[in-house]
């Protein structure tokens, strides 16, 4: 897609794109209401599967940005929507807060850590030795490993602590098999995305702040990519990868589009 006019739906990383620490990042909040004035179909997207998107539409209010729960997607979302359409019904053993547990029950999943179907890693900040070294058995015995998303570490006040991807290392360490990884980069959440809002990737764009994911996995995904350099990527991250955005700005604010001025003359 060479014209970004041609653009007729968005999905947006939500991190470093649209707040950074609980504060709304410049033009966040313009772009939301020009995206529903102009009647186009978006989605916020993350990688976190702590929240539910009711949690997250109430944390993005306190920051001053208007996302209803409906226009958020998860990994946790993507996760049940993927497990759903392999197995319909199906039961899971689960690491993880509301955020999986909920999606999960949602999509019809039955949770349970007798002989499941699969064994569900997803973020927590409570992470259970008990429950990963029950994992790493029922995994073991057959049951298939899915992890949510694949960061290894996450942001805190004192610095990064280890998140789902460095959980799920150690299990496989321990048993040898490698998960199936829904969140981005597979550009499948990106797919379930615009299977959720009906949209096409001729005309949709991606807009992210990290190369290794977002940029990444919306190319594989065939969307028009723009990176912003209000989150961890800068020029020189960018000049580190093979691969390039369509766009790179320095903020959301510079997709903000100027009203027409009307003229005086009759």
């Amino acid at each position: 897609m060479s014209n970004r006019r041609e653009i007729e739906c968005w999905l947006t990383d939500m991190d470093g794109v649209l707040v950074h620490e609980n504060h709304p990042l410049p033009g966040a909040a313009a772009l939301l209401q020009q995206w529903r004035d102009q009647g186009k179909p978006y989605l916020v997207l993350t990688n976190n599967s702590i929240y539910t998107p009711r949690d997250l539409s109430a944390r993005l209010a306190a920051s001053g940005l208007e996302v209803p729960e409906e226009a958020i997607w998860t990994s946790a979302l993507a996760t049940a929507d993927f497990l759903a359409s392999q197995m319909p019904g199906g039961s899971a053993f689960v690491i993880g807060e509301a955020g999986i547990t909920t999606a999960l029950h949602e999509a019809g999943f039955i949770m349970t850590d007798t002989k499941p179907d699969y064994v569900v890693v997803g973020e927590t900040r409570n992470y259970s030795f008990e429950a990963i070294t029950r994992a790493i058995r029922l995994i073991g015995d057959g049951a298939r490993f899915i992890v949510t998303n694949p960061d290894a570490t996450g942001p805190s006040a004192e610095g990064p602590m280890p998140a789902t991807g460095a959980v799920a290392a150690l299990i496989t360490k321990a048993t040898g098999k490698e998960p199936y990884v829904v969140g981005k980069p597979n550009p499948m959440m990106f797919r379930s995305a615009m299977n959720k809002i009906g949209a096409h990737s001729e005309n949709t764009g991606m807009i992210g702040d990290r190369m290794d994911t977002d940029i990444i996995a919306g190319i594989e995904a065939g969307l028009h990519t723009i990176l912003v350099l209000t989150g961890i990527s800068d020029q020189a991250e960018i000049e580190r990868y093979p691969f390039r955005p369509d766009e790179v700005l320095n903020g959301v604010f510079e997709l903000l589009e100027e009203e027409p001025i009307e003229s005086d003359e009759q």
